[in-house]
């Protein structure tokens, strides 16, 4: 049909009225064909073959609809073609027409049930490169799955142009070898490429810093608030393993991981290996993902206690991987530009944890037992050498595991479980610092603590939570003693500040965990093994700074050589080489 000329349709409706089973109108009754007329010429829309003009496309893929795929039906036709479609195949479907007045006349998608139009991608642009631009979102959110074009004649002979074009380009899309071209061979060449999965997570950017001094190529895909449900997040992670050939995936705390493994399917299909680091208790989160066990995936975790847990889990690669330190950001200053405020003797920067815990309660909604319980529970929590909540009321506290386990879902059980290992580290926390009350010691950190500390006759001084990134480092170098007493969601490993003080120049003194022989030699770091000690050894090193030094010094050349991002960054790579380096595309190898 020539440009410019616009086509009147018009609905050939029967011309006997429809039998008792169909009391509509004849107005209203499916058009038994369509005429269409323009200056030029006048031809329908079936005859001389009727349905089977329609259907006979359908059936001539039948070999190629049993292969995954996603069907792209040129025109809606009179809707033979589609309901036979949606028979054969039990995926989403997407059908292109962008005649308006046709669709109006016909009204084959609104005589669609509900059920079958939620399966069907509607695409009405006049312009066909919109067209395509929106039929390769859709594979995309669909993991990038070929697709295949179907092209009723009729529609052909309406607009070649338009119609035939789109056939052709979406036949040379369906030749193209997505997943072959993206299931490339992994950690080949001399520069290793990364995705970073980011978020808002604070060391995402300690981890992209590390990759520059490394020298290794990066791209990042954000994860939005939808996770990986999100559209956008599965376009522009097919596009980045196509385009970009990373060797892995990199995200902490299993961000992006959806809960029902569309994600490690997808990484699965393109054989793109995933590097999970948890930074935080993975106790609190792996049980959600029961679904995600995949042998593309390694986990990697801050506390050595967890490797065989997380192997009982499922996963067959699972490492440990410390925390460590930005020594270009935590690195020596000189007090003098610090506030008066800050410069003290001995100082504790942390939370409280009392609105932390609070608020947890109060969102929970958890019946009264739990309630009622929870700081015994925590308690005993926090003195036991369990790392699992829901292990620990197992086996101590059964009657409060039963109404634990009755809650609704795992998101509840989480809730609860955080709760508990929140209460334990401010009960702990508290105990600690309050035994360096005698020092007056300077509490940084939220105004939790004037209330836990409210009836004390020795009052420490407190000013407001600082800045990790701007405020943190030039603290550091201020008092003469850093306090440190670590989280009860981590009982045998070492948290950052162990890390990030050293590399001031600035001395801590902090609890005892077993991990720290694993990562100090004994003169690099200071280390009291009950609160009770907390006090004395506080004296000791305030009478002896030239002991603080040499430790100081010490811990700082160990970190230096061994405990900074680019050294867990180059460590976890190592291993994602080791099991995942592929000279052809294979299944990975089992862990050691």
């Amino acid at each position: 049909m020539s440009a410019g000329s616009r086509p009147v349709f018009t609905a050939i409706r029967p011309t006997v009225r429809p039998g008792l089973q169909d009391s509509r109108p004849i107005s209203l009754a499916p058009p038994d064909d369509i005429l269409v007329r323009s200056a030029e010429r006048q031809f329908y829309m079936l005859r001389p073959g009727g349905p089977e003009r329609e259907t006979s496309v359908i059936d001539a893929q039948a070999q190629a609809l049993n292969r995954p795929c996603l069907p792209v039906l040129l025109g809606c036709g009179l809707g033979y073609a589609l309901r036979l479609l949606l028979q054969k195949v039990s995926g989403p479907i997407a059908v292109v027409e962008k005649e308006a007045d046709l669709q109006a006349c016909t009204q084959v998608l609104a005589a669609l049930a509900p059920a079958q139009r939620e399966r069907v991608m509607f695409v009405c642009e006049q312009d066909s490169a919109q067209v395509l631009k929106q039929l390769t979102q859709w594979q995309m959110k669909n993991a990038g799955l070929p697709l295949l074009p179907l092209a009723l004649p009729f529609y052909l002979r309406l607009d070649r142009t338009y119609y035939g074009g789109l056939q052709r380009e979406l036949q040379a899309s369906a030749s193209f070898d997505f997943w072959g071209r993206a299931a490339a061979p992994r950690f080949l060449q001399s520069q290793t490429r990364v995705l970073l999965l980011t978020s808002k997570y604070f060391l995402m950017g300690e981890l992209e810093n590390a990759c520059r001094k490394l020298n290794i190529a990066y791209k990042m895909v954000v994860v939005g608030d939808g996770s990986v449900g999100c559209a956008d997040f599965v376009r522009r992670l097919l596009e980045e393993a196509l385009t970009f050939k990373p060797d892995c995936c990199i995200t902490l705390n299993h961000m992006g991981v959806d809960v029902e493994g569309v994600l490690m399917d997808l990484l699965a299909r393109l054989q793109l290996p995933l590097a999970s680091w948890f930074v935080d208790n993975p106790h609190l989160i792996i049980h959600l993902y029961a679904r995600c066990v995949s042998p593309w995936t390694a986990l990697f975790t801050w506390d050595m206690d967890n490797v065989d847990t997380l192997r009982d889990f499922g996963f067959p690669h699972v490492f440990y991987l410390p925390l460590g330190t930005d020594p270009d950001r935590f690195s020596p200053r000189s007090p003098a530009s610090a506030p008066r405020a800050w410069k003290t003797d001995v100082a504790f920067v942390g939370n409280s944890m009392l609105y932390k815990v609070g608020g947890r309660l109060k969102s929970g909604h958890f019946p009264r037992p739990l309630l009622v319980s929870y700081k015994e529970t925590a308690r005993a929590f926090m003195e036991s050498d369990q790392r699992s909540v829901a292990t620990f009321l197992r086996t101590s506290f059964p009657d409060i595991y039963n109404c634990y386990a009755a809650l609704p879902d795992n998101e509840a059980k989480l809730a609860y479980e955080t709760a508990i290992t929140w209460q334990a580290t401010r009960t702990y926390r508290n105990g600690c610092v309050r035994h360096l009350l005698p020092l007056r010691p300077l509490i940084v950190g939220d105004a939790g603590w004037k209330v836990e500390f409210r009836h004390e006759p020795v009052q420490p001084r407190y000013l407001d939570a600082i800045n990790y990134y701007s405020d943190l480092p030039l603290f550091y170098t201020c008092p003469a003693i850093n306090f440190n007493c670590t989280s009860k969601q981590m009982k045998g490993a070492v948290n950052q500040r162990v890390f990030d003080v050293p590399a001031t120049g600035g001395f801590v003194l902090t609890d005892w965990r077993e991990q720290m022989a694993e990562l100090f030699e004994p003169q690099e770091i200071a280390c009291y093994h009950a609160p009770e000690e907390a006090l004395d050894m506080a004296r000791y090193y305030l009478a002896h700074p030239e002991e603080r030094h040499n430790i100081a010094t010490a811990a700082r050349r160990r970190v230096l050589a061994c405990h900074t991002w680019q050294h867990r960054l180059q460590t976890m790579l190592a291993h994602m080489r080791t099991i995942f380096g592929t000279h052809a595309p294979q299944a990975p190898k089992s862990a050691p």
